[in-house]
């Protein structure tokens, strides 16, 4: 098994740069995630598991609307603000876990739901094939996915380096984006949608904005 801290990159296990991570990363109202998960049935009993939890923006506003939820990411630093954040919250109903993909193992009850944002592409497709196999019920996924041919991939990298921040504290920069092309695992989408399916989920709707972050919500067949 592969070491998944290896794979976590550098930054998000640095304080400084968990610290302004929420500025930079621009993370929207969770709400539409969480709407998405109540229409599957989720109620005020329901376990969701967070994946890749990174400073949990999605599990804090998840435990104030549902029964309880796990928070997992492989980073002593995000986990760390989460723990405040929930603590000051007055949060009983979030836990903290420290692993990743490949190596959280559930305790009690199943889950009913497992979200992830933003973390799989953290992993090669190999090891994303195997945690899609992982994970159980109900899936609510977003994440950065290809969604163009090969032959397409230059013009769309460049569109993405024109249109980069300037300032890295505020946004993703063109170098932040070719660090990522060089070093990370985003999929094609023609590659991933199979994975899923072959991993025994049915996808129940799919949405992609700019080509680059698509959402999944599927249920396990």
């Amino acid at each position: 098994m592969i070491d998944e801290m290896a794979y976590a990159g550098p930054e998000h296990l640095d304080a400084a740069f968990v610290a302004g991570f929420d500025r930079k990363q621009g993370y929207p109202d969770p709400a539409a995630d969480l709407d998405a998960l109540a229409a599957q049935g989720l109620g005020t009993g329901s376990a969701v598991v967070d994946l890749g939890t990174g400073t949990g923006q999605f599990a804090l506003a998840a435990a104030r609307r549902f029964g309880h939820v796990t928070a997992v990411d492989v980073s002593p630093a995000m986990l760390g603000l989460l723990r405040e954040r929930a603590a000051g919250a007055g949060l009983g109903n979030l836990d903290c876990v420290r692993a990743g993909f490949l190596s959280y193992q559930h305790a009690g009850p199943p889950a009913d739901a497992v979200y992830t944002r933003h973390a799989l592409h953290q992993l090669p497709d190999f090891w994303k094939a195997l945690a899609l196999d992982r994970i159980a019920k109900m899936l609510r996924l977003r994440d950065l996915i290809y969604d163009f041919s090969p032959a397409e991939a230059e013009a769309e990298f460049r569109s993405w380096f024109e249109h980069a921040a300037a300032d890295p504290a505020e946004g993703y920069t063109a170098e932040d984006y070719a660090e990522h092309i060089r070093t990370e695992h985003s999929t094609f989408r023609w590659l991933f949608e199979p994975m899923l399916t072959a991993a025994g989920f049915e996808i129940a709707a799919t949405e992609f904005q700019g080509r680059l972050y698509g959402t999944y919500t599927c249920l396990r067949t």
